[in-house]
């Protein structure tokens, strides 16, 4: 509008005034550990290591798809991405979990330039419906291969990473992107105005004050062992991996 202006083509903004309309919150589905190792155990053998890398490591599906044996860097346990979405190179680390699927996945006779997943025999939509139908089959409704991603960067949070570290690992350039996740560390932030305790103590005439830490819900939200302890999730789902191959 302000160079039409400038042209002297019209005169005056017709949208001066007007409010801009407000954008709705992000879509945010990820899968819990056990809901994660429901859905590997039912992909197909060929679809399993794809999706198992997506939720360890946040990737794109087009840059999995993508992904060449010489990206990949076993001793310093990363890849390297040479362009992404964002037409940038970037580092994906890797966790002992990915580095476990990557390694049970043959090369035989493959050139370092060739793909771990040859793209005659793995097109992004046969590989999105596949995992849907797997999804559906342990009866997870409204879940995509693209909330893999959502589902690593959600548990990212949970255990303790700050928003500026998921952005990195997803390859995020715009932080409002990684601040989607941001609400999963509620229980990081009552840790922090409890660390107010400390600071300024105070004893409340004829007040009994409770002991620290009584009554606090579990930080999942329920008793579930597994989600309880992240060293019991990961088991299960490496314990998954292992005996479906």
């Amino acid at each position: 509008m302000n160079f039409a202006i400038g042209q002297g083509i019209i005169f005056l903004n017709p949208c001066v005034g007007v409010e801009p309309p407000t954008v709705p919150a992000g879509r945010v589905h990820y899968l819990q550990p056990t809901e994660l190792h429901a859905v590997l155990e039912v992909c197909p053998e060929w679809l399993r290591p794809i999706a198992a890398i997506l939720a360890f490591t946040g990737m794109r599906r087009s840059e999995l798809l993508g992904l060449r044996w010489l990206d990949i860097d076993r001793k310093g346990n990363r890849i390297l991405l040479p362009q992404t979405k964002n037409g940038a190179t970037r580092t994906v680390w890797l966790n002992a979990l990915a580095c476990k699927v990557l390694d049970s996945i043959p090369r035989n006779d493959a050139r370092s330039t060739d793909r771990l997943f040859p793209a005659s025999e793995h097109t992004p939509e046969n590989v999105s419906l596949a995992f849907l139908r797997a999804c559906r089959k342990v009866e997870i409704a409204d879940f995509r291969l693209h909330d893999l991603r959502h589902t690593a960067a959600s548990w990212m949070r949970r255990s303790g990473a700050d928003i500026h570290t998921v952005a990195r690992q997803l390859g995020h350039k715009d932080l409002r992107m990684a601040a989607q996740y941001q609400h999963l560390a509620d229980d990081y932030l009552e840790d922090a105005i409890k660390g107010l305790d400390r600071v300024f103590v105070y004893e409340v005439p004829g007040l009994s004050l409770p002991p620290a830490g009584a009554g606090k819900e579990p930080a999942n939200g329920h008793d579930d062992p597994i989600l309880s302890e992240p060293e019991s999730s990961a088991n299960v789902i490496v314990s998954a991996i292992a005996t479906a191959e």
